[in-house]
């Protein structure tokens, strides 16, 4: 058996991002511990999952000037990262109470009802939800 276990999401700042994946999103912290840099300097191991999935995600501080730029911009301003939901609707409506930023309307296409929106660092993704939903 294989799946993907993880991917990174990098991140300005620890504390805000946990906040936005499972304040906001729901998410759950599954992991959240001191670690080192490969050169010694402490950090955090953080690992974020939604309920019910396989694969986390790793938020990671940016460490320096490179890193630094990729936060927000880790797909060239495409969607990267798609979250299916089984009632859309109701995820629509709370992640607009929570003050998400979308960056388009609520649509339906032929895999379903979509809509974009902004995670914390500014990556954009897909909330996606069954064609009969809204």
């Amino acid at each position: 058996m294989s799946f993907l276990h993880l991917v990174t999401i990098v991140v300005d700042e620890y504390d805000p991002a946990i906040e936005f994946f499972v304040d906001v999103l729901g998410f759950d912290l599954v992991e959240d511990s001191p670690s080192l840099t490969n050169d010694g300097r402490p950090k955090r191991w953080v690992v974020v999952r939604p309920p019910g999935g396989q694969t986390g995600i790793l938020l990671a501080q940016a460490d320096g000037p490179a890193q630094a730029a990729a936060v927000g911009n880790q797909a060239a301003g495409r969607v990267a990262f798609f979250l299916r939901v089984d009632d859309f609707d109701h995820a629509y409506e709370r992640m607009v109470a929570a003050g998400v930023e979308f960056v388009t309307e609520p649509r339906t296409e032929p895999y379903g009802r979509v809509v974009v929106f902004l995670d914390v660092a500014g990556n954009r993704w897909d909330l996606l939800g069954p064609a009969g939903s809204g």
